[in-house]
């Protein structure tokens, strides 16, 4: 029998995650009866600096459920980090790490299929969305959109993947040789190279609570997504700006010729578009440029991504 864990992320989750745990020690229950995995198997919350009570109620639930481990984090250092921080730390007390948000919009009913993969071979299994009503309209149509430009810039992710997903010990032990301070695990787990498969992955409402995900994080997320696995923006601009030196060869010499021919006119508006644009694009492009240089001060620093005050 193969003994698995869950790996949860909380931040600010006290009003989900007792409902959570609940479902979470059914399928396990469930599962361990049908003896598909090992009773040894965990369920691990871990506490991402929350300001609320989830860590005592996390430390509750493992004082009332065998099943349960926490791991706290000094402070808050973001969704995947915290992940990291839980695959890292439980890779040892099992055989596969099943990473899963503590609101559990991903289908459970996806974990015993994933279970049945890791059995035929596979050492990475992506939850994918196969339909996303449960998510408001313009989260999906963002979404969407990020995945298809990610897969123009070269970026290689699983389409409609977020981070549900199983991860055998192998392909964690791997994963432990990335040292990435600006971490994008959707963009970083394709590339261990080992076998994978999908499974299919139905969202559902959040049970109560709201999302932690704002526009803000999904943004840096996002960015995180493409400067940290392509450097095609950094040719855009390239390509941008000898666009912009042909045009403006092509406009000197026309103002040259309407010289010659006597017919110049005054060109403010001319004038005041043209600095604007290239204006424009100078900051555009110092502010990708920043973007790159921000990423490497990051990277030499070499921080550790997070720090652990307390596992139970």
């Amino acid at each position: 029998m193969i003994t698995i864990a869950t790996v949860s992320p909380c931040y600010n989750e006290e009003e989900v995650l007792e409902h959570s745990a609940e479902r979470l020690t059914l399928l396990f229950n469930r599962l361990i009866n049908e003896k598909r995995i090992s009773p040894e198997s965990k369920i691990v919350f871990v506490n991402d600096g929350s300001r609320d009570k989830t860590w005592d109620i996390i430390k509750q639930l493992k004082e009332e459920n065998p099943l349960v481990r926490g791991i706290n984090l000094t402070r808050n250092v973001g969704h995947q980090n915290a992940l990291m921080a839980g695959m890292m730390t439980a890779r040892n007390w099992a055989d596969a790490i099943i990473s899963i948000d503590a609101d559990l919009q991903d289908d459970l009913n996806a974990i015993p299929k994933m279970i049945d993969e890791v059995e035929k071979g596979y050492d990475i299994v992506y939850g994918v969305k196969v339909q996303r009503t449960a998510d408001p309209l313009l989260k999906r149509l963002t979404a969407e959109a990020f995945y298809k430009m990610q897969s123009k810039l070269g970026v290689e992710t699983i389409y409609n993947h977020a981070d549900f997903r199983l991860l055998t010990r192998k392909a964690l032990d791997i994963l432990a040789n990335y040292h990435e301070k600006n971490l994008y695990l959707r963009g970083l787990i394709p590339q261990i190279g080992l076998q994978s498969t999908t499974v299919d992955d139905v969202i559902t409402e959040r049970e109560a609570g709201k999302s932690k995900y704002s526009i803000a994080k999904m943004f840096g997320l996002a960015t995180d997504g493409i400067t940290s696995f392509s450097v095609k923006p950094l040719y855009a601009i390239l390509y941008l700006g000898i666009l912009f030196l042909i045009i403006a060869v092509i406009v000197a010499a026309d103002a040259f010729y309407a010289m010659i021919q006597g017919r110049t006119q005054p060109g403010w508006m001319t004038l005041v578009l043209s600095i604007w644009l290239v204006g424009g694009f100078i900051l555009t492009a110092l502010g990708i440029v920043g973007v790159y240089i921000g990423k490497i001060y990051k990277e030499v620093k070499n921080r550790p991504l997070y720090n652990i005050n307390e596992i139970i």
